[in-house]
C-alpha cells in the first residue's frame, strides 16, 4: 500500500522529509535557495524544521515509538 493511503505512513514520510531537508540545508545552505515552485516545497520543509525543531524532534521520537510498538 502506498504511503499516501495510510495516515501513519504519510506522517512518517512528512517527518522524514522535514528532517532530511533541514539537515541538507545545514550542510549546504545554498542548495535550497529556490523558494518557489516544486523545489520551494523542500525549502519550506527546511524552514519548518529550523523553526519548530523541538516539536519536530519530539514528533520523530513519538513516531519511532509508535512504529516500534504497534
Amino acid at each position: 500500500m502506498s504511503a499516501l493511503f495510510d495516515f501513519q505512513s504519510f506522517l512518517t514520510v512528512v517527518l522524514l522529509t522535514i528532517c532530511s531537508c533541514t539537515y541538507y540545508k545545514l550542510i549546504n545552505p545554498g542548495g535550497l535557495a529556490q523558494t518557489t515552485g516544486f523545489r520551494g516545497l523542500f525549502w519550506k520543509a527546511a524552514r519548518i524544521g529550523e523553526r519548530l525543531s523541538p516539536w519536530v524532534g519530539l514528533s520523530c521520537i513519538v513516531m519511532g515509538f509508535s512504529i516500534l510498538f504497534t
